[in-house]
């Protein structure tokens, strides 16, 4: 297989990460990845990846640790900026907990690119840094130009949008001044199989709906991308040289009450929640530009069976 270079993943623990680490090493890579704890079992599944043990360098990093990131980053070609706090319900300090690791750690992690002479980063950001725009017409489709407004997500407490909205505006505008090749990627809700042995943010909310936690769900459209989608995107616009600015990625808008019914004809051994009215804040956005590159996407249905498929192999689901 062609050797391809050298790059930097950060979170390569995590959902999204594990999933881009497994690509990159696919496609001839050597990658550095940083996590919290090399010797935690709980990356242990890295290390299992085909072209793991001879091609994946395991890295101990911390966001706000800028010593820690440069280490990993050095000799490198390029980044793929995955890490970024992503907690499953709301935190007592979003100020500490969300923002300042999220913009601090991105700003920290350009900075070592920048010393490193990495040639292109990519960042994950994410659409919450794109719909919360109260002031964008309705009948209008977002694209990459509609941004999240910082204050209406400071004041509505959507502290996870505000996190992603600055953090992905830093890192353009760094990129501006730095002349560091920044490109952004804003991924919708991902779903597909889970590689880390824990479970993930955007993950639980398929599981929920499977397992009946939710008393009732709000008919609203949801948008869905695979995880390998999206690790195919962030190759994507790392690998082609014309690349530049931001990305939604998206790929399959969904009502809820058919995506239930949908899980429903596949898996009708689960128990699913009755779904309420319409709902009233819908958007429409588009990742024409994401296409306009060649970006493909996967079936819905393959998406679903293998998210559900990979919760029941982890012990998750009962089966019976």
């Amino acid at each position: 297989m062609e050797k391809k270079g050298r790059v930097c993943v950060t979170g390569a623990g995590g959902y999204l990460g594990s999933s881009l680490v497994k690509l990159l090493l696919s496609r001839g890579y050597f990658v550095h990845g940083t996590v919290r704890d090399p010797s935690s079992e709980k990356y242990a599944h890295l290390k299992k990846l085909e072209y793991g043990s001879e091609n994946l360098q395991l890295f101990k990093a911390e966001l706000l640790d800028y010593g820690s990131l440069c280490a990993a980053v050095a000799g490198c070609d390029g980044v793929f900026h995955v890490a970024s706090p992503c907690p499953p319900s709301t935190v007592p300090n979003p100020e500490i907990e969300l923002i300042e690791p999220a913009v601090t750690g991105t700003l920290n992690v350009l900075k070592a690119s920048s010393e490193a002479k990495v040639k292109r980063v990519i960042v994950v950001s994410s659409v919450a840094a794109v719909i919360m725009a109260p002031h964008w017409s309705k009948d209008k489709i977002m694209d990459e130009t509609c941004w999240s407004d910082k204050d209406y997500c400071r004041t509505s407490g959507n502290w996870y949008c505000l996190s992603k909205t600055a953090a992905e505006s830093e890192a353009l505008e760094y990129g501006k001044k730095s002349g560091l090749e920044v490109v952004t990627v804003c991924p919708s809700q991902v779903l597909g199989p889970m590689l880390q042995p824990t479970m993930n943010a955007s993950s639980l909310i398929l599981f929920k709906i499977l397992t009946g936690v939710y008393e009732r769900l709000e008919n609203k459209t949801r948008y869905i991308v695979d995880v390998r989608d999206v690790a195919e995107a962030l190759l994507l616009t790392y690998e082609r040289s014309d690349a530049s600015g931001r990305y939604i990625c998206t790929a399959h808008p969904i009502r809820t009450r058919d995506l239930i019914e949908k899980l429903r004809r596949m898996f009708p051994q689960y128990k699913y929640p009755p779904v309420s009215e319409d709902a009233t804040n819908d958007v429409q956005m588009s990742a024409e530009r994401l296409k306009s590159l060649g970006w493909n996407c996967r079936p819905l249905e393959e998406t679903l069976v293998d998210t559900v498929k990979s919760f029941e192999e982890a012990g998750l689901l009962k089966t019976d």
